[in-house]
């Protein structure tokens, strides 16, 4: 989701001081995202129709809903309507590159049956199905002998629904090579493409929140991309969720994430590789 949604709105309701500060603890405190001053018009337009299709005249009386419902819908339909998921096939394209020539190959080196990625802040799947299409290519090239599992995760319902039917427009695709676009894509019509069968069999997608105590994850991975999810989270957040993700990542195998984050000092489970690629020291 991109954008302030506001347009067809009317008169807009605006928070008060108190009411965002209210907000954003109360998404701090559920999903770790930061929400600056800078995000109280974003925030504004996103949740101003939510309070006009469920009657409300302010901010508090939606928060009180919110807090009220305990079937946790309300709380999900909160962070859908702040999640910002705009995302591409191929986005930080040099990111691939290395996962293909150095990281699949150091990989293939032990000899796995299996080789399993994580995808955490997947969006709408861009970057899950980027993942897929490397790895057939790579391992009908090589001819590996293994399997591929890709666990794709994100906070926002909608955008998993999304990634789950593999339904995608022009501006979404047009960084696919065009060779990659006709293995693994069919064209429904304009502005319509959609996801091979052979990739959807390779991800699984599931919600996931970054603040659970921890996560149900039975083995560790080859590779963790996280990209462009820590820019939300203050450092404390951040550095917390790395030393999380750590844990599940296997030794001296490596984790991406976005260009315009960096790991802090405190991380010391991880060795700087190149900007935004890591690799987790050995024990």
């Amino acid at each position: 989701m991109s954008g302030d949604e506001s347009s067809d709105l009317g008169i807009l309701v605006n928070p008060t001081e108190a009411e965002f500060r209210d907000l954003s603890r109360l998404v701090y405190d559920q999903f770790g995202i930061n929400l600056t001053d800078k995000k109280k018009s974003l925030v504004r337009g996103r949740l101003n129709k939510v309070l006009k299709e469920r009657g409300f005249t302010t901010f508090s009386q939606y928060l009180g809903a919110v807090r009220r419902d305990q079937s946790g819908m309300a709380l999900i339909e909160l962070i859908d309507r702040i999640s910002t998921n705009h995302t591409f096939f191929f986005r930080e394209s040099d990111h691939f590159s290395f996962f293909q020539e150095v990281a699949l190959e150091e990989i293939r080196t032990e000899n796995p049956a299996e080789i399993r990625i994580w995808c955490a802040g997947c969006a709408t799947g861009e970057e899950a199905y980027t993942l897929a299409m490397l790895c057939q290519e790579w391992g009908e090239r090589k001819n590996f002998r293994g399997s591929f599992k890709i666990l794709a995760t994100d906070i926002s319902v909608t955008a998993l629904e999304q990634a789950v039917t593999g339904l995608y427009n022009d501006e979404r695709m047009r960084l696919v090579p065009q060779g990659l676009k006709k293995k693994f894509f069919e064209e429904l019509g304009p502005d319509r493409w959609s996801v091979s069968e052979v990739l959807k069999k390779r991800i699984l997608f599931k919600r996931l929140n970054f603040m659970d105590k921890s996560f149900p994850f039975k083995n560790q991975f080859h590779a963790v991309f996280c990209r462009n999810v820590m820019i939300y989270f203050d450092r404390e957040t951040k550095n917390d969720l790395v030393q999380r993700i750590g844990r599940h990542l296997m030794a001296g195998h490596y984790f991406f994430i976005g260009h315009s984050e960096t790991l802090g000092r405190e991380t010391f489970d991880f060795e700087y590789v190149k900007p935004s690629v890591y690799r987790k020291s050995a024990p």
